[in-house]
């Protein structure tokens, strides 16, 4: 499979895997300074790339950087931010600071990890009964104490 990749800035880095065993690419900050996220604030950071998948049945999954979000509370605005198949505009990553301390993203730096997966299109069918489980409607903590 193969992603093609756009920069629109110069400046811009192209996602790129820490190791071989990594499954998300990482996405850089493309940003000419440095900028300050304060704590409880959402802001809306440019990567400079559009990309275009190679078919509708796959889609570009964001998610946060583990050091990002464990070390300093920064997650992403929308929990998995998802890059559809047709879209052509600016990969860009919605950002929260959720800890009690302001964070400073400098240009270029790692802000998210980017997953290639595939997607599955199902057909809807309308039904008045579903079949029955073992769970039934048993949610939230129905199996366990967590």
């Amino acid at each position: 499979m193969k992603v093609k990749i756009k920069r629109l800035r110069s400046q811009a880095k192209l996602p790129s895997r820490a190791t071989s065993g990594s499954a998300g690419m990482d996405l850089y900050a493309c940003i000419d300074e440095s900028v300050t996220i304060a704590p409880g604030e959402l802001m809306l950071i440019p990567t400079g790339i559009a990309i275009a998948l190679p078919d509708s049945n796959s889609a570009a999954f964001l998610y946060a950087r583990s050091g990002l979000g464990v070390k300093h509370g920064i997650c992403l605005a929308n929990g998995v931010g998802v890059v559809d198949s047709d879209y052509r505009g600016e990969v860009c990553v919605g950002l929260c600071n959720v800890s009690d301390k302001p964070y400073t993203i400098e240009p270029n730096e790692r802000i998210a990890q980017m997953v290639i997966a595939p997607v599955i299109i199902p057909e809807i069918e309308e039904t008045d009964e579903l079949d029955d489980t073992q769970r039934g409607e048993g949610g939230f903590g129905s199996t366990g104490n967590s």
